[in-house]
C-alpha cells in the first residue's frame, strides 16, 4: 500500500512539473533577450540557451565572437583636400604614447614647397541597430569630407554624422540600410577587474580582428578629450586585449558577446600595442549615443562645482589642506550653479552621488555623465567631519534645464562669445561676436586665414549683434557666407568667405 502512494505521489509531482514548463513556454514563447524593443539579431542565434544564458565555460570565446563580429565595421575617412603652400608644417603626434588613434598626415616636398595631400585614415565602428545607426569615435571622423563603412559581409556604404562629442570621443553615424546585425548592450557597471574580455576591430588594414584579455583596471583618466574639450568625460576601462591603430572605435565584449565598451586609445611608446588599452564604459556610450541621435547635440547634466584633480600635485592638495580618502574635494561652487543652489560650499567633500561611492573625481564624472538637466541627485558630502545629504537639480551648460539642440555655428569649428557691451561702446559698435578659439578641421580653420579674437559684425552684409544673432543669419544664409568684422588695435575691417556644402 505505502508503495502505491509512493509511486502515485512521484507520478502526480513529474506531471506538475511539466504542466508548469509547458504553461511557461506556451505563454512565453519568445522570452529572450531584446534591445530597443527588437527581438534578438539572428547574428546571436545560438549563444543563449533557452534561459537566456551562455552555455559552456567561462573561456568559450568561440560563440561571443562568432555573435558579434557581424556587427563590428570597417571605417575608412578622407580629410582635407590638395593644396600648395610655401609653409605647410608637419604636423606631430600631440599624444606623445597616449595614442587615440589614427591621424596621420602626409606631406612631399615640390621644389622648395610643401604638398598637402588629402589625409586618408581608418578605423572601426559597432552597429547598434538593424536600421544602420553605428557607434565610433569622434577622433576616427573628425574633419572628414568622406566616410565610408565596409560590412563584415564586404558591403560597402557611405556614412552620414548623425552627432559627434569631443568631450567624450564618441560619434554615431549613419548608413542606408536595413535588417542589419547589431550587438547587444552589456552593462559596464557590472564589470569586474579580472574578467576576460575581447577586443573587435579592423587594426592595421587588417580585416575583422579578434583578440582577448581581461579587465586590468576601471575609471581610468588619460586627459586625451582634455585636449578638445574644456569639460571632458574621461572614465575608462582599462584591458591589456591587444589593440592597435585602427581598432578605435571597435567593440569591446563580455563573454556573452555583449557590448562593454568603445575602444579608444592605447597607451604606448611606439604608436604600437604596448600591453594597455582602453575602452569607454557602455553605460556612458549608451547616454551620449541616445542623445546624438534624439537632440543631435549631447544633453550635458552638470553638478556646478570645480573639484581637486586627483592628480593634483601635492603642493596643491596642503595648500587647501586636503585630506586624502575623504571624498572628492570641492574647490569652487559658482554661484549659478546646481550645486549651489543645494547648499554645497567650497570646503566640502563629496562621498555619494544616488549612494553610490565616489572616491576619485574620474568616478563621479562618470556617474553624472549618465544623467541629463533636470534630474535630480542625492548627493553626500562631508562637512566638518559630519555627513550631510542634499538634493541637486542638475543644470546643462548654460544654466538652466533646456534641451540643447545643433547649431548652424556647429560646423564653424570655432567657440564664440557675444562681445561685452562695455567694450563694444568702446570699440565704437552696438555690438558683435567674439571668434574665441579656432579648432582645427572645422569651416573656419579650413577655408580662412582667421584668427582667434577677430570680431564678427556682419553676415552677408547683416548686422549682428550676439551668438543666437549669428547662428540665425548663418541658417538663412545658405551655402555661401560672408563674415565681416575687425580685429581689436587694427585699423579696417576683414571680410572672410565660408562655402557650406550641401548635403
Amino acid at each position: 500500500m505505502k508503495i502505491k502512494q509512493i509511486v502515485f505521489t512521484v507520478l502526480i509531482s513529474g506531471l506538475t512539473a511539466l504542466g508548469v514548463m509547458f504553461g511557461y513556454n506556451y505563454f512565453n514563447p519568445k522570452a529572450v533577450a531584446i534591445q530597443d524593443g527588437v527581438k534578438i539579431p539572428a547574428n546571436y542565434t545560438g549563444l543563449f540557451d533557452s534561459n537566456n544564458n551562455v552555455p559552456g565555460g567561462p573561456l568559450d570565446f568561440v560563440q561571443p565572437a562568432k555573435a558579434a563580429l557581424p556587427a563590428v565595421v570597417h571605417i575608412t575617412t578622407v580629410i582635407g583636400k590638395e593644396e600648395v603652400s610655401n609653409n605647410l608644417p608637419r604636423r606631430s603626434n600631440p599624444f606623445q604614447g597616449l595614442v587615440p588613434d589614427d591621424f596621420f598626415d602626409d606631406f612631399f616636398g615640390d621644389g622648395g614647397r610643401m604638398r598637402a595631400v588629402p589625409q586618408r585614415a581608418s578605423g572601426s565602428g559597432v552597429i547598434v541597430s538593424q536600421d544602420g545607426y553605428i557607434i565610433t569615435n569622434n577622433h576616427v571622423i573628425d574633419g572628414a569630407n568622406e566616410i565610408k563603412v565596409v560590412l563584415n559581409d564586404k558591403a560597402s556604404y557611405t556614412a552620414k554624422v548623425i552627432g559627434s562629442d569631443a568631450s567624450s570621443d564618441l560619434a554615431v553615424l549613419k548608413i542606408d540600410a536595413k535588417n542589419l546585425p547589431f550587438i547587444l548592450y552589456g552593462n559596464s557597471d557590472d564589470v569586474q577587474v579580472g574578467q576576460w574580455v575581447l577586443a573587435i576591430g579592423y587594426p592595421l588594414n587588417l580585416e575583422t580582428t579578434v583578440t582577448a584579455g581581461i579587465i586590468s583596471a576601471k575609471g581610468r583618466t588619460l586627459g586625451l578629450n582634455s585636449r578638445k574639450s574644456k569639460a571632458p568625460i574621461e572614465s575608462y576601462l582599462q584591458t591589456d586585449a591587444a589593440v592597435n591603430q585602427g581598432n578605435s572605435g571597435g567593440a569591446l565584449i563580455n563573454t556573452n558577446g555583449e557590448l562593454i565598451g568603445i575602444n579608444s586609445a592605447i597607451a604606448s611608446p611606439t604608436g604600437s600595442y604596448a600591453g594597455y588599452s582602453y575602452a569607454i564604459p557602455v553605460n556612458i556610450v549608451k547616454k551620449i549615443i541616445n542623445d546624438l541621435i534624439q537632440f543631435g547635440a549631447v544633453q550635458r547634466a552638470y553638478l556646478g562645482i570645480s573639484y581637486l584633480p586627483d592628480e593634483a600635485p601635492d603642493s596643491e592638495k596642503d595648500k587647501v589642506g586636503y585630506k586624502s580618502g575623504q571624498g572628492v574635494y570641492v574647490r569652487e561652487v559658482p554661484s549659478d550653479g546646481a550645486a549651489a543652489a543645494a547648499g554645497i560650499k567650497p570646503g566640502d567633500y563629496i562621498t555619494k552621488i544616488d549612494s553610490k561611492p565616489v572616491n576619485s573625481g574620474n568616478q563621479m564624472v562618470e556617474q553624472i555623465a549618465r544623467l541629463k538637466p533636470g534630474d535630480k541627485i542625492t548627493v553626500n558630502y562631508l562637512r566638518d567631519g559630519k555627513e550631510k545629504a542634499t538634493t541637486v537639480t542638475l543644470k546643462n551648460k548654460t544654466g538652466t534645464y533646456d534641451i540643447i539642440r545643433t547649431s548652424a555655428l556647429d560646423d564653424f569649428g570655432a567657440e564664440f562669445e557675444s562681445l561685452d557691451k562695455k567694450k563694444a561702446t568702446e570699440y565704437g559698435q552696438t555690438g558683435g561676436v567674439v571668434v574665441k578659439k579656432i579648432n582645427p578641421n572645422g569651416l573656419i580653420d579650413g577655408q580662412t586665414r582667421m584668427r582667434d579674437g577677430f570680431i564678427i559684425l556682419r553676415v552677408n552684409d547683416k548686422a549682428v549683434s550676439n551668438v543666437n544673432e549669428l547662428s540665425d543669419a548663418v541658417q538663412r544664409a545658405g551655402n555661401n557666407i560672408k563674415l565681416d568684422g575687425f580685429y581689436p588695435g587694427f585699423e579696417g575691417l576683414y571680410t572672410y568667405n565660408i562655402s557650406k556644402q550641401s548635403e
